[in-house]
């Protein structure tokens, strides 16, 4: 499955409750219908003070050429819909997104782990987008990430669903993947990769511990930023 997930800033003239509202209230309606789209995500902060974005929305199409058809190819932050549905959230995004403030990530999702049949609605999620060491291919880091770091990661205590998103276009990527970390429980998430705020965190105990360990042999901490937030699912056709 493919996934375009934007990582969303409000305007400047625009509150986070403001953004929310509008997001959740108008925006959402309209892109849950976007052509193609199979399941469609909303992530809010679980502190929104501290978090980088005001949100995330990911969009999960079956088939990648729909996927640019709707929202445009990889390596561009704005794009030019023409038809249908598309056009119409594209048109009212300027409403509420600084569309030049707002990465957006375009990849195919390898699910590492699953304990909850891919139920995500409410649960809470750590979204680490991942940047590589200088000196480091992207296929070098794949391979580290995917080999060595993720058995780690997927044994992580409280993890009860783990997906990996390695873009589809490395070359114009904004970063080299998304490592997608489910928990139950906000506290059992902040006990394993520290509170909203930090790009890094200090576990000592666990896999964890070991995991954190690991990210100074492929990862350029100072350039990931990463998101704590409740999943709300908008759209679920995956499952019917």
């Amino acid at each position: 499955m493919y996934k375009h997930v934007a990582l969303l800033v409000r305007k400047d003239d625009m509150s986070h409750e403001e953004f929310v509202e509008y997001w959740q209230n108008n925006h959402t309606e309209i892109a849950r219908d976007i052509e193609g789209v199979v399941k469609y995500g909303t992530v809010l902060p679980v502190t929104p003070d501290a978090a980088e974005f005001d949100g995330l929305a990911e969009l999960y199409f079956d088939d990648l050429d729909a996927l640019h058809d709707a929202l445009g190819g990889e390596g561009s932050r704005d794009y030019d819909p023409d038809k249908g549905k598309a056009k119409e959230a594209h048109e009212d995004v300027n409403n509420f997104l600084a569309l030049e403030e707002r990465p957006r990530f375009i990849g195919e999702v390898v699910t590492q782990k699953d304990e909850v049949d891919g139920k995500t609605d409410g649960l809470y999620k750590h979204s680490a987008f991942l940047v590589r060491k200088d000196g480091m291919s992207h296929e070098e880091f794949v391979d580290h990430w995917q080999n060595n770091h993720t058995p780690i990661a997927r044994e992580i205590e409280g993890v009860v669903k783990y997906d990996t998103v390695l873009p589809t276009d490395p070359e114009n990527a904004e970063f080299d993947g998304i490592a997608e970390l489910y928990f139950d429980d906000l506290d059992a998430l902040h006990d394993a990769l520290g509170s909203e705020g930090s790009r890094d965190y200090d576990p000592d105990k666990g896999k964890a511990k070991e995991a954190r360990e690991d990210v100074n042999n492929f990862l350029a901490l100072e350039k990931r930023p990463r998101f704590i937030g409740e999943e709300t699912v908008q759209k679920d056709e995956t499952r019917d």
